[in-house]
Parts: structure tokens; C-alpha cells; sequence
């Protein structure tokens, strides 16, 4: 009942919408009948590699006490394989690409227990239904989140920083946290291995891709002759990081990824695509930088905001009875900002595209927004190489125990 017909096969039954509905209500689906529905397209302006469509559904009630309405989000996630953007994929690469990105990790995290371990403060969506579509998708409904906008001031990106400290410290966590990666680790290792010689490596190795007018004008050659020394580097870093304990990451925790709830201090985790284990200090990196990379917050204010987060990070990680030191979670949180997006960072969509510049130096002038968005990516990348250089020096985390020595559970 109703116009549902753009979910396709995302779609469930009216009876199943109706159970699904007079349960969201606390009610007696017997008692119930559905009433109309209707599905409409998200509005989400950033594209995602495994997500295949994202909807609002909407179920009306005739209830024994008169109408009702509840919404739920459905998504479609699946192989980044049937994405566009796999088309870029060298072909020798793309068996080892499609093992990366483990698109089945989200359903599973979904479908697991994760809400009652969570540490305090932290709380995720109501699954509602959860079923392959076919080998290479599966649909998720979830209950609609009462989201409130925020601003994200510095000191509740701190907040968030300490709920992310003991995420990743968390012992109830903990066993949840190597959901999906059967399909292939996601580890600092797997990255330095994989996309970062196969695809980011060689565009910043080439000359020809540097005389782009836009790089040139934004990062210039001392920015990236200071990236190339440190990609020189990076067995001596994935070495050192592989003796930094362990914990659980959300993967993409920037800001769009936790949510604001009304009347709630617990904020709401969402899209749970890149859930994976990784060395302490993982999660820092996109609450500092995804706002930025994406526009919403200046490069100018990254100092400001990591000398908030490391810190409370760091409480949150002795709140699960992790005693890492400060500054070896400083440097781990420095080289894995560089591996996965410092190293990469000029590598703006529309970059090589004729229109903007083309590759070399002839064709027409550089759009002014994408200069301004290069010049911002230039200001990340140097704040990167800054803290990477800041913290050379920096204590040695490995113990004979391994990598997990220094985390113990908080007495009950």
C-alpha cells in the first residue's frame, strides 16, 4: 500500500511494514491496519563506495486509538565492486580493492549485540530488519533517530573524542570488534600495502600530475618533496604501528557519523562500514579532519581542535583501563592520519579533469572553488606533516606481553 516502488528490491511486504511499524509503536499489530506508505530518496550529498541507496519509508496507522505515522532509514549496502567509482581501480588491483573494503561488516554489526556493550554515552539505531538482497547486497532498516543539528563546537568534539577513547579501549567491545574483516583486514598494514602504492603513490610520485595548475598554486613543491620523504618512510611506520596495542575503531567517525540526539547526552553511531580493529588513536583522525576535508570547518582551527581531542581521547582510554601514554597515542594518531589522508589529500575529485586545468599547464584557468578547496586540503596535509614531525621522538610502545599488554579491564 502506498508508492514504495523506487526501493525495489529494498522493499518488504505491507504486512512486514506493518509489524515492523506497530512494533516501532508498542502496539498490538493485530489491532492495527497500515494505512498508506511512502518512500523517499535521502538527501545525502557525499557519495559512499558501499552504499547502493539510502531512503526515508514512511508507515501510516489506523490504531484502535486513531492515527499514527513512524519513519525508518533503509540502506542498501553492497561490493564496492557495483560502485562507479571501482571503474577507477586498476584492473590487477581490483581482486585485492574488492577484499578491502568488506561491505558485509555493517549488516554484521548491525545484527550483532554492539548496543548493549557500548560504553556509556554511545548508542547506535534501533535495527528493524535486516536480509540479503543477493550475494553481493544487503538491505538494512533501521528506526528513524530524532537527530538535532549541532555546530560541533570544540568542546563537544572533546566530548566525542573521550567516547571514542573508550570505544576503542572497551573489553565488552572488544570481541565485536573483527566483525567482517574474514573478508580481508583492514588494518594500517593492508592500506600500506594496497590503495597507497597501487593508486596514491604513483599520482604523487608524477611529475606530470604536480604540474597541475592547482597544485602547483596550493601545495607547491616543498609540500610535497616533505611527502615523498615521508613515503619513503612508511614500512619504518606501519613497523612502529604494529607495536601500538589494538582497539576497536569505528573506522569514519567524523561528524556526520554521530549523531546528535534530542533529549539524550548519548550520541548515536551510524554507518558502521569501516568498524575494523586498529592500532589505538584511529578514530582521531576523522573526527579532527572530516569536517575540513569536506568544507564545514577551517584547516586554520586543526590545532586547536587536536590539542582538545588527543587529551580527552586519552581519558577516555584510561576510563577502560588503558594506560598507553599520551604521547605514544599522539604519534600513532600522527602516522595513521598521514597514511590514510595526508598522503592523499591532493587528490581532489575534478583534479585531472579537462575543464578545471587538465593535467598540465595549458587549457583554461583552475575553477576558484577548487583552488580554495586544494589550498584547504594543502593546510591538512601540512598540519599532518607538522605532528608527524612533532612527534619523531616518541616512546616505544611494544612490551613482551604484545600489543594488547598495556590494556586491562576497570575492576567491576
Amino acid at each position: 500500500m502506498g508508492d514504495r516502488t523506487i526501493l525495489g528490491t529494498a522493499d518488504v511486504t505491507d504486512d512486514e511494514l506493518l509489524a515492523h511499524a506497530a512494533t516501532a509503536l508498542g502496539i498490538d499489530g493485530a489491532l492495527c491496519r497500515l494505512a498508506g506508505s511512502q518512500a523517499e530518496v535521502v538527501d545525502y550529498d557525499l557519495d559512499a563506495i558501499t552504499t547502493g541507496g539510502r531512503w526515508w519509508v514512511t508507515a501510516d496507522l489506523a490504531t484502535p486509538d486513531g492515527p499514527a505515522s513512524v519513519r525508518f532509514f533503509v540502506k542498501l549496502v553492497q561490493s564496492w565492486s557495483r560502485s562507479p567509482f571501482f571503474a577507477s581501480v586498476p584492473p590487477e588491483f581490483r581482486a585485492t580493492a574488492e577484499r578491502g573494503v568488506p561491505w558485509r561488516t555493517e549488516p554484521l554489526v548491525y545484527a550483532s549485540d554492539l548496543a548493549d556493550r557500548l560504553p556509556s554515552g554511545l548508542t547506535m539505531a534501533a535495527t528493524v530488519d535486516i536480509r540479503p538482497v543477493d550475494d553481493l547486497s544487503t538491505v538494512i532498516w533501521l528506526r528513524e533517530v530524532d537527530v538535532v543539528g549541532s555546530d560541533w563546537p570544540v568542546d563537544e568534539l572533546a566530548r566525542a573524542a573521550r567516547r571514542l577513547g573508550r570505544l576503542a579501549a572497551s573489553p565488552r567491545v572488544r570481541p565485536l570488534s573483527a566483525i567482517g574483516e574474514a573478508d580481508g583486514r583492514r588494518g594500517v598494514r593492508s592500506y600500506a600495502e594496497g590503495r597507497l602504492p597501487a593508486q596514491v603513490a604513483p599520482m604523487l610520485r608524477s611529475d606530470e600530475v604536480w604540474r597541475h595548475p592547482v597544485l602547483t598554486a596550493t601545495f607547491g613543491t616543498s609540500v610535497r618533496e616533505r611527502l615523498l620523504t615521508h613515503l619513503d618512510r612508511v614500512d619504518e611506520y606501519v613497523e612502529w604501528l604494529e607495536t601500538v596495542p589494538e582497539g576497536t575503531a569505528h573506522g569514519d567517525a567524523c561528524t556526520n557519523n554521530l549523531l546528535v540526539q534530542a533529549g539524550s547526552d548519548e550520541l548515536v553511531l551510524i554507518d558502521f562500514g569501516f568498524w575494523s580493529t586498529q592500532p589505538l588513536g584511529f578514530d582521531l583522525g576523522q573526527l579532527l579532519l572530516g569536517d575540513v576535508q569536506i568544507g564545514r570547518r577551517a584547516a586554520a582551527t586543526l590545532d586547536e581542535v587536536e590539542q582538545a581531542c588527543l587529551p580527552a581521547y586519552v581519558d577516555g582510554l584510561r576510563d577502560e583501563g588503558c594506560d598507553l601514554h599520551l604521547d605514544a597515542v599522539r604519534r600513532a594518531h600522527a602516522l595513521q592520519m598521514l597514511i590514510f589522508s595526508g598522503f592523499s589529500s591532493f587528490m581532489l575529485e575534478g583534479l585531472l579533469d579537462p575543464s578545471s586545468g587538465g593535467r598540465g599547464t595549458g587549457g583554461p584557468g583552475p575553477d576558484a572553488a577548487l583552488l580554495e578547496q586544494a589550498a584547504e586540503r594543502a593546510r591538512i596535509t601540512e598540519f599532518v606533516l607538522d605532528l608527524v614531525d612533532e612527534t619523531e621522538t616518541h616512546p616505544q610502545t611494544a612490551t613482551p606481553a604484545g600489543r594488547t599488554a598495556s590494556v586491562t579491564p576497570r575492576p567491576a
